[in-house]
């Protein structure tokens, strides 16, 4: 079952490069939230069940519910256009994200150890390759951030495999994703957007100290 999750998530990244509209990113965002609820639910039921409630409340209300509203707040708060407004079209984004998926998958086959879980690493590699795509190749600031966003899943789906044998590393990740999505989100709510009408990532040479 967790595979089935796993390649699921995968094929929402590929998703990522087909959508053009900030809410489609916003909904990809909430599934992909999903998805992490339940391979955390199915993978973690052995440790403290303390440990367990704070991994699957982290995934289910704050990845899937919390920070999608606060996206929406901030798209209405800033009058951000819907568009994505990619620098490279669909069809380039869907074959150089599949060929992100796909070297991920051919560096796992070179790693020869048995504690290292392929699935679980191909997909995080995938996630954090294709984040980075997302930041480099679209126009919008809140893009870049969406983008920042699925690193911190492939980062988290890492953090997971590694859950059973160090439950305080998952917490410890969990902490540092929810501060860090906080801090740069609510920097883009109040500061970049009050200074920048245009949310264009070009639009940041003109910031001043």
């Amino acid at each position: 079952m967790t595979n089935i999750l796993l390649i699921t998530f995968a094929i929402s990244l590929i998703y990522l490069g087909l959508a053009n509209r900030l809410g489609s990113y916003i909904n990809a965002l909430v599934f992909q939230g999903m998805i992490l609820f339940g391979v955390a639910f199915i993978e973690l039921i052995e440790i403290n069940w303390i440990n367990l409630v704070f991994v699957l409340l982290e995934t289910i209300v704050f990845k899937a519910i919390v920070i999608p509203y606060f996206l929406n707040y901030i798209i209405h708060k800033n009058k951000i256009t819907r568009d994505i407004e990619p620098y490279l079209p669909d069809f380039v984004s869907i074959v150089l994200i599949t060929a992100i998926i796909i070297g991920s998958f051919l560096l796992s086959n070179s790693i020869q150890d048995s504690h290292v879980r392929k699935i679980f690493f191909v997909i995080a590699i995938s996630a954090l390759f294709t984040g980075l795509y997302i930041i480099v190749s679209r126009r919008k600031i809140i893009t870049h951030v969406m983008g920042f966003l699925v690193i911190e899943n492939g980062v988290f789906i890492l953090s997971i495999a590694l859950g059973n044998e160090m439950p305080m590393l998952v917490n410890i990740g969990i902490l540092l994703d929810i501060f860090a999505s906080v801090f740069l989100l609510g920097i883009f709510a109040n500061k970049i957007g009050d200074v920048m009408k245009e949310q264009d990532v070009e639009r940041l040479s003109n910031l001043k100290d």
